[in-house]
C-alpha cells in the first residue's frame, strides 16, 4: 500500500483521496505501481489547479461575461466534485467559491454600470432630441442642416436603450429632422418662386434697356435708365446663372448709352467753353459802354453787342450765371439812364416840378414875413414856432429845387 498526505493506494489497487468528508474513491489503478497511480492523479489535480488559475485570471483581467465564466465554474467544480484528482480538493472548492463570489461581484457591478451608461445614454438621446426639436424651427438652413446630419451620427454612436424609451426618443428626433428638411424644402421652393419671377421682370427690364441704348435723347433716357435700376433692385435676385446673365446684358446696354452720351457731352462741353470764352469778351465790350455819356449811342452799342451774343449758343451751366449778370448789369444801367433822360425831358414832369417848387418858395417867403412881425411884436413864442415849420418847408423846397435842376431848369 502506498499514500501521501492527500491520498492512497489500497492492495487492491484502488486510489482514495483525502477530503472534509473523509476519504473518497478516486478510481483503480492496475497497471503499475501504486507510486505512478498517485502521481498520475496528483497531475490530474495539477492540471484542474491550472486551469482554474487561468479562469481567475480571465475574469480578473478581460470582460469575460459572467455567463460564461459560470459555465467555466460549474466546469471545473463537476471535475472536482468527481474526485478523479489526488489534492486539496477542499481548497479548489473555495478558490471556485470565491471566483463565483467575483463574478458575482463583476456582475452587479456591470449592471450598475450598464444602467449608469444607459441613464446617461437616455439624457444623452433626450437632449439631442431637444436640440434637434429646437433646430427644426431654424431657418438657418445650411448650418442647422449640418448641425442635425452631425447629431444623426452623435446618436448612432450611442448605446441603445430598452426599446420603449428607444423608440419614442427616435420618433421625436426623426420628426423634428422631418419637420426642418418640410420647411426647408417649401423654403427654397418659395425662393426659386420668387427668383423666377424676378427673372422675368429683370428680361423685361434689359428688353428695354438695349431698347434704349441707341436714344439720343439724353435727358430722358438718362432718367429713365435710373427708373429701370430702382425697379431692377426691387426685383430681388434670380436664379445665378441667370442673374449674371442679365445683369450682364443690362450693363452692357446702360454702357452703350452712356458712352455715346459721353462723347456728346464731350463735344458739347468743348464748345461750351468756347462759347463762354466769346461772351465773356462782349461782356468786357459792354461794360466799357459805362458810365454812359451818350445814352443813344451807348444804347446802339449794346443792341449790336447783344446780337452777337445770342448768336453763340450756350455756355456751361455752371458759369452762366456770372456771365449773364454782368451783361444784365450792363442793361440795367442803361436802362436807368433813359429813365433820367426822360425824367429830364418830359414837359409834364417838368412843370409839375416847377409848380411845386413855386408854390413852396411862396410859402417859405410868406413865414419869413411872419416871423419877421412876430418878433417886431415880441411875440417870440409864436416866431420860434414858425422858424421851426420854416425849416420843414425850406427842405422841402431844397429838395423840389434839386429835381428842378435834373430837368435843366
Amino acid at each position: 500500500m502506498s499514500s501521501d498526505p492527500w491520498g492512497r493506494v489500497d492492495e487492491t489497487g484502488t486510489v482514495y483521496v483525502r477530503t472534509a468528508d473523509g476519504e473518497q474513491v478516486v478510481g483503480s489503478w492496475q497497471a503499475g505501481s501504486p507510486a505512478e497511480a498517485l502521481a498520475y492523479f496528483e497531475r490530474k489535480y495539477e492540471g484542474i489547479v491550472v486551469e482554474i488559475g487561468l479562469l481567475e485570471r480571465r475574469v480578473k483581467t478581460t470582460d469575460l461575461s459572467a455567463k460564461d465564466a459560470t459555465t467555466a465554474i460549474e466546469h471545473l467544480r463537476t471535475q472536482v466534485d468527481e474526485h478523479h484528482a489526488v489534492g486539496d480538493l477542499d481548497a479548489l472548492r473555495k478558490r471556485l467559491d470565491a471566483l463565483v463570489a467575483t463574478v458575482d461581484s463583476r456582475r452587479e457591478e456591470r449592471k450598475a454600470q450598464k444602467a449608469k451608461q444607459a441613464d446617461e445614454a437616455k439624457h444623452a438621446k433626450e437632449a439631442l432630441v431637444a436640440e434637434a426639436e429646437e433646430l427644426a424651427q431654424s431657418e438657418q438652413w445650411r448650418s442647422a442642416g449640418e448641425r442635425l446630419r452631425a447629431l444623426v451620427d452623435t446618436w448612432k454612436g450611442l448605446p441603445r436603450l430598452d426599446r420603449k424609451s428607444d423608440d419614442e426618443l427616435w420618433h421625436r428626433f426623426s420628426h423634428a429632422r422631418s419637420a426642418f428638411s418640410k420647411r426647408r424644402k417649401a423654403h427654397f421652393a418659395s425662393l426659386d418662386a420668387q427668383r423666377e419671377e424676378a427673372r422675368k421682370v429683370k428680361e423685361k427690364l434689359v428688353v428695354e434697356a438695349e431698347a434704349l441704348s441707341g436714344s439720343t435723347d439724353w435727358g430722358a433716357t438718362a432718367a429713365r435708365y435710373r427708373d429701370l435700376m430702382t425697379q431692377w433692385k426691387a426685383a430681388g435676385r434670380a436664379q445665378r446663372e441667370a442673374e449674371d446673365e442679365l445683369w450682364n446684358r443690362f450693363r452692357g446696354a446702360q454702357d452703350v448709352f452712356f458712352a455715346a452720351r459721353g462723347e456728346v457731352f464731350a463735344e458739347r462741353d468743348a464748345e461750351q467753353g468756347e462759347n463762354l470764352k466769346l461772351k465773356e469778351e462782349l461782356a468786357d465790350e459792354a461794360e466799357k459802354l459805362l458810365p454812359v455819356r451818350d445814352l443813344k449811342a451807348a444804347r446802339a452799342a449794346f443792341r449790336g453787342i447783344n446780337e452777337r451774343w445770342e448768336a453763340i449758343g450756350h455756355v456751361p451751366r455752371d458759369a452762366r450765371p456770372k456771365v449773364e449778370g454782368r451783361m444784365q448789369a450792363v442793361e440795367r444801367a442803361l436802362q436807368e439812364a433813359e429813365e433820367a433822360e426822360w425824367r429830364r425831358t418830359n414837359p409834364e414832369a417838368r412843370a409839375r416840378a416847377a409848380g411845386l417848387t413855386g408854390q413852396l418858395q411862396a410859402a417859405v417867403d410868406k413865414l419869413r414875413g411872419q416871423i419877421d412881425a412876430a418878433r417886431a411884436s415880441g411875440n417870440n413864442a409864436r416866431a420860434d414856432k414858425l422858424a421851426r415849420e420854416l425849416e420843414g418847408r425850406q427842405a422841402l423846397l431844397d429838395q423840389a429845387l434839386k429835381g428842378l435842376e435834373e430837368f435843366g431848369g
